[in-house]
Parts: structure tokens; C-alpha cells; sequence
């Protein structure tokens, strides 16, 4: 793979990326330093992987890591590590949160306020992309989420793609973005002019166990016709910029 696309960026998502560092730094290990690398992961820490073992391997990674998304959902799903963490990260991170269509709206500024004090500190609110439709990818009027960040942030402008989408926002000096992507990464495209359909890949997933796939219903990748790809420019740009 990368021979065929060397300039692409890596996501390590799970389940949980750091769950074995020994394996992710063999991943790690077979990545040229002309991707950028991210990392999906809730940090964390147990009675065998401390603080002191997550900056150690993310010290060791630094040239390779581009970027951590650390999960921190306002509902907790899974058991978190120390929030004093991330301010000792030696790589930039992220502050991922999935809100779904319960969620406490009267908790976002308590939520903010969290993370406002953390150097460096920057926060992505998720719409749920299982709900997530071509129809409603640029909703404004509609969409409870944005009305609710623009009540309580200053909006600084949109930028997106066919795909996905962000709204910006600064929140006391702090970035704060609302993320909307649809549920699958192929999108398929005929050519008026000469009748050819073309497969517009955005994701490419590769398993646990190698598998490659073009989607993420399980969709194989064709390597070989992939192999023979034509590229088009990456076309998430900026529509909108508010002063």
C-alpha cells in the first residue's frame, strides 16, 4: 500500500490502538516518515500500562505521530485515564466527543471549561455518522448541535468536502470544531461526458489480520485496479470564513 499511495496519512483506530504497544510500534516501525500518522485511542492506563508507559512510547514515536485523538465522551463508555495526562503528551493532541441526539446540552460548557486550561488543548465534537446522509451534511438550520455550539462559541467558518465536513469555532482562545461525515468512505461517480462510472475512495481500511478493504461494510479492495488509480485533488477546502 505504500507503494502505491506513499503520500497518504495512517489512522490508528480501534477498538484501542494502545491496548498493545508492542504491536503498534511493529506497525509503527514499517511506516515511512512520509505519512502523517494518527492514533484513535481513550489513553489507556491499567494495572499493566501506566502514564509513565504511554509517554514513554509516545516520546519514542514522536517523529512519526502527527497527531492524537483522545476519546472523551460526555457520557462515559469506557474507564479514562487522568485528563492531567494529556498536558504532558510530548505529541500534538485532540479532544475527540461523539454527541448523539440525547445529548446533555446544558453539560457543553462544563465539558469546554474541562479542557480549556490544558495547553495546547483543542476539542472535536462529532455528529453521530450513523445518522449522518448527503441530505443532512451541510443542514445548518436544522441541526440542534450547531445551533447550540453558536450559542455558546464565536463561529469562525465551515470547510468540507463531498464526504465530510467541519464547522470552526473558538471558544476563549480554544479551536474547537463540530465534525459531520457520512457513513461510508466510497463514492460512486459516472462521467457524462464518456459514460464511465468511477469508485471515489476516500478511506482505505486494512484489518487486523490484513484484510483490505475499500469501505467499511466489508467492501474488498481490488489491489490490482487500485494499483492502476488515477488521482484527483483531495477536495476538502475552506467554503466559508467568518472574520
Amino acid at each position: 500500500m505504500d507503494a502505491i499511495t506513499p503520500r497518504c496519512d495512517f489512522v490508528f483506530t480501534g477498538g484501542e490502538p494502545l491496548a498493545d504497544l508492542d504491536a503498534l510500534q511493529q506497525m509503527l516501525d514499517e511506516i515511512p516518515t512520509t505519512h502523517k500518522v494518527y492514533i484513535n485511542t481513550t489513553l489507556p492506563v491499567s494495572e499493566h500500562q501506566s502514564e509513565a508507559d504511554i509517554l514513554a512510547f509516545t516520546e519514542k514515536n514522536k517523529h512519526k505521530i502527527t497527531c492524537i485523538n483522545v476519546s472523551r465522551h460526555m457520557q462515559k463508555y469506557v474507564v479514562e485515564s487522568n485528563d492531567g495526562l494529556l498536558s504532558r503528551l510530548p505529541v500534538p493532541f485532540r479532544v475527540n466527543c461523539v454527541l448523539y441526539k440525547d445529548y446533555p446540552a446544558a453539560n457543553l460548557v462544563p465539558y469546554l471549561e474541562r479542557f480549556g486550561t490544558i495547553p495546547g488543548a483543542s476539542i472535536q465534537f462529532r455528529f453521530d455518522y450513523t445518522a449522518t446522509t448527503p441530505e443532512n451534511l451541510y443542514d445548518e438550520e436544522g441541526d440542534k448541535i450547531l445551533q447550540d455550539l453558536k450559542k455558546i462559541a464565536r463561529y469562525t467558518g465551515l470547510d468540507g468536502c463531498r464526504m465530510r465536513c467541519g464547522f470552526h469555532f473558538d471558544y476563549h482562545g480554544m479551536e474547537l470544531t463540530y465534525h459531520k461525515t457520512l457513513p461510508y468512505s466510497t463514492i460512486v461517480e459516472r462521467d457524462d461526458a464518456d459514460g464511465v462510472t468511477y469508485d471515489i475512495l476516500y478511506d482505505i481500511l486494512i484489518k487486523q489480520n490484513g484484510d483490505i478493504h475499500s469501505d467499511w461494510d466489508g467492501t474488498p479492495l481490488d489491489v490490482d485496479a487500485y494499483e492502476k488509480v488515477v488521482y484527483e485533488p483531495y477536495d476538502l477546502k475552506w467554503l466559508a470564513r467568518i472574520a
